[in-house]
């Protein structure tokens, strides 16, 4: 019992992690600009103004921004899943389908990086990458542990 709270827990901490990861605006940071998936926002005269991100590969663009919600879509899905399935299938068939959206969520949110990784930051030398961006990575990281985790449960019930 103990080890599905845990297991609960390390879910909806992903799932906040991929949602801050999509939604604040901090991929690509310099001293002036902050950028995000859906826009930069530019410090002019001590004020912060929102522009659209206009010189940005759009192709690319839109891919990492479908594929970061997607994983967010997939992680609450699975959550979902594991909840239903939890109590309505015998034990054995629990938790494959909650581990098999588990990973197309990790895979959204590791395509959605490595392409924004190699296509999208403009002018490497001029900024760095921010903690979106790395909460993107780390949320890889824990959704690909979760599938893992609920494919050994699966088992572990048999």
């Amino acid at each position: 019992m103990l080890m599905l709270a845990g297991v609960v827990v390390l879910h909806i901490t992903t799932i906040i992690l991929l949602l801050l990861a999509t939604i604040d605006n901090a991929w690509w940071i310099t001293n002036t600009v902050s950028t995000d998936l859906w826009g930069r926002w530019e410090l002019t005269k001590s004020m912060w103004h929102y522009t659209n991100l206009n010189d940005y590969p759009q192709e690319y663009l839109q891919t990492v921004q479908a594929t970061s919600v997607l994983a967010c879509v997939f992680a609450i899905l699975s959550l979902l899943v594991f909840v239903a399935q939890l109590f309505t299938l015998p034990k054995g068939q629990r938790f494959t389908f909650t581990g098999i959206l588990q990973l197309i969520a990790c895979l959204c949110v590791m395509i959605a990086a490595s392409v924004y990784t190699a296509k999208l930051p403009p002018n490497h030398g001029e900024g760095w990458y921010g903690h979106s961006y790395v909460l993107a990575w780390i949320s890889f990281v824990l959704t690909f542990i979760l599938a893992i985790t609920y494919l050994i449960l699966r088992k572990k019930s048999e």
